[in-house]
Parts: C-alpha cells; sequence; structure tokens
C-alpha cells in the first residue's frame, strides 16, 4: 500500500517585508472603540450584532491587551501610531505635541501608501486639534505629530487633507476612492465612551452603530478585493489592561468565528500594520512584538484519496489570491521535484498527481512565492 504524506514548506516572503506572514491585504479599515474589557462585550444581550453577526463571520484574540499600565486613552491612541508612548498625559495637541517623524503615517507617506483618517463630528475646514461636538483630540492619534498638523497649525493642507470628517467615508466607499490605510475613530457616544441618549447603555450605543457603519464597508470593493477591517478597543475600563477586544473581518482571514489566545498588545496591531504593507524600520515596541497574522488563513495542504484512474488528489487551501503556488513532490524528503505550479484566484485549488503510483511512497508540500 502507497504512503501519501503532505508537508507544508517553510513559506518564502517578499524581501522587503519585515519578517512575518500576512497575506496581501490591499486595504485596511481600523475602527478603534473606548474603554471596555472583552468580556464587557462577549456574550452580551447589549451586544446583539457584535456577538450574532460579527463574531460567527470573524476572527478574533481572546487574550489582547494594551501595552502594560498604558492609561489613560491618549497614550493608547498614540501608541497605535508610532508603537511607544510619548505622551504623558490626555492634553491636547497644544500641550503633548511631537515632531518626531517615526511614526506609522509617515512610513505610509514616504512609501507612497496612501492614508487617511476619519474622525466623526470634526470641522472639515480645520485640522482638528480641539474638542468640538462629540469629538476629543485624545482620541486621534494624527494630532499629536507636528508632520501632519504643521506643528499644530489648524490650516495645515497635509492634516486637513488626511484627516477628514467621517461622514465622507460612505462617498468614498462608493467611488472607490478609499485610501489603502483607514482609521475610523467613532464620537464619544458610538464609541461607547459615554451613555447617551437614548439608549444610556454604552455597549448597546457601540453594537448599534457597528451594525450601521460595518455593513456599509462589508459591501464596498475596498473590502471584497482582499480588505481587512479590524476592530479594537483603546483601553480596559477601569485602570486595568485588559484582555480588550481585536476582531478581524477579511475575506483573508480564517473567520467562520475562529479565534485564538496568543497574548497581542497594541504592538501587535503596529507590526501587523508595517507587515501588510511592507514599510520599516519596526516601530519601537513592534520590533518585539507577535503579529496578527494567525488570524489570517493558513496554508495547507491535504489529500482526498486515490482517483479509479490511480491519479491521487491534493487539496491545497488558504491560498492567497493572486500569489503563484508551487506543489513539489519527493520520494526521500531530500529532492523535490515540482509537479504543479497555480496562479490561484480563490482561496484554494485541487491537484491529480497522475504519477503517484509511480512511487512506493510519496511525500508532497506545497510553497508560495511572492
Amino acid at each position: 500500500m502507497k504512503a501519501f504524506i503532505a508537508v507544508l514548506a517553510v513559506l518564502a516572503l517578499d524581501a522587503k517585508a519585515p519578517a512575518g506572514n500576512l497575506p496581501p491585504v490591499q486595504t485596511v479599515f481600523v475602527i478603534v472603540l473606548e474603554n471596555h474589557n472583552w468580556s464587557d462585550f462577549k456574550g452580551n444581550p447589549d451586544a446583539p450584532f457584535m456577538n450574532g453577526a460579527l463574531l460567527p463571520m470573524a476572527s478574533h484574540c481572546e487574550q489582547y491587551y494594551n501595552p502594560p499600565g498604558n492609561h489613560p486613552s491618549e497614550l493608547n491612541y498614540v501608541w497605535l501610531e508610532a508603537g511607544t508612548n510619548l505622551v504623558p498625559d490626555d492634553n491636547d495637541p497644544a500641550v503633548n505635541h511631537q515632531n518626531t517623524t517615526n511614526h506609522l503615517t509617515t512610513q505610509l507617506r514616504n512609501a507612497g501608501v496612501s492614508w487617511k483618517a476619519y474622525q466623526e463630528d470634526i470641522d472639515p475646514t480645520v485640522v482638528p486639534l480641539t474638542a468640538t461636538n462629540g469629538y476629543v483630540p485624545r482620541h486621534n492619534p494624527f494630532v499629536f505629530f507636528d508632520d501632519i498638523t504643521g506643528t499644530n497649525d489648524p490650516n495645515d493642507s497635509y492634516g486637513i487633507a488626511h484627516i477628514r470628517p467621517y461622514t465622507e467615508l460612505a462617498g468614498d466607499l462608493t467611488n472607490n476612492s478609499v485610501a489603502r490605510y483607514n482609521f475610523i475613530t467613532p464620537n464619544l457616544c458610538d464609541d461607547g465612551h459615554d451613555a447617551c441618549a437614548p439608549q444610556f447603555d454604552s455597549i448597546r450605543q457601540a453594537d448599534d452603530w457597528l451594525a450601521s457603519e460595518i455593513p456599509k464597508i462589508l459591501e464596498s470593493a475596498a473590502y471584497s478585493n482582499n480588505g481587512a477591517i479590524f476592530i479594537t478597543w483603546d483601553e480596559g475600563q477601569g485602570g486595568v489592561d485588559g484582555p480588550i477586544g481585536m476582531i478581524l473581518l477579511s475575506p483573508l482571514a480564517r473567520g467562520g468565528g475562529y479565534f485564538n489566545s496568543i497574548h497581542y498588545t497594541h504592538s501587535s496591531f503596529v507590526r501587523t500594520m508595517q507587515e501588510i504593507f511592507s514599510v520599516t524600520p519596526l516601530l519601537n515596541d513592534a520590533a518585539n512584538a507577535t503579529d496578527l497574522s494567525d488570524l489570517f488563513q493558513q496554508l495547507s495542504i491535504g489529500a482526498t484519496g486515490m482517483a479509479t484512474n490511480g491519479a491521487f488528489q491534493l487539496n491545497i487551501t488558504g491560498v492567497w489570491p493572486g500569489q503563484t503556488n508551487y506543489v513539489e513532490a519527493s520520494t526521500d524528503l531530500a529532492s523535490w521535484q515540482t509537479i504543479c505550479t497555480n496562479l490561484s484566484f480563490s482561496n484554494s485549488f485541487s491537484f491529480f498527481d497522475i504519477k503517484a503510483t509511480n512511487h512506493l511512497w510519496q511525500f508532497y508540500r506545497v510553497r508560495k512565492v511572492p
């Protein structure tokens, strides 16, 4: 009887990217909610959309934390942009602005990767350096960097162009003109920070906002073309570090309710963004972090068995659309021969090895290249 063993090769990565195993995500949407532990939302009947719709289709983390002792809010928003805590408190940019260029969106800018922040309740004609309506600067990391705001200039053209009212997102989705990296901050009611009318229930408010807004992204071309939505919280409630939520929605995600218990922090998010967009050097604590690649589909090879004509069927799943994949065979685990080259436009493909019966046994592996 012939034995057939599937072996997964070490994956070849683009040399321009930091170490990691992230799929070819084209567009990222980041939504940051406020001041709740994961246990506040998971299984809570006041969050029916998250528990009934999002989690069954998503991947999520059970052990995602804000960085140790990193409180209050502003410190965590800045960390999501810089991989470290550059500010001491929740003061406005007039006090806490930073002149460093060592942060994510400047790396994106230098690499030619488009980005935009969508903030609820801001004035579209100025850089939003002070609180207005339900908007507060401490929930907008970009206004703390001088190279974005022209050093606290409300009329800075670059800052105005890249920090836009959230109401503009719907039109940008419809016109397929969103940037590749999109950071979304709801207002103080919609992000779950405050208890507001009519619910006076911060968890239900955030869930209702997600129920209203997430479908708009899911229905967009930017999402269907290998987009990804990351939903997280700034920090744990009551001065604790969490765990807080991290949810991933993507055609490239494992999805189906998958979750893990790997320890992550906001540094994991920063590292993941840098790997997705191939920008270096790794920012501060991102260099020490585990990325979020486990939430995405993993390349695997399996076998259906022998067909009636003696061919051996292999099924490869977790394929990244547009990626070239090589199926290789060996009889001694030393010498490998390519028996199939596949450029797949879906997440899986099958292959029949018609020469399988020429050998007493055969080992298989699948390898992908950029």
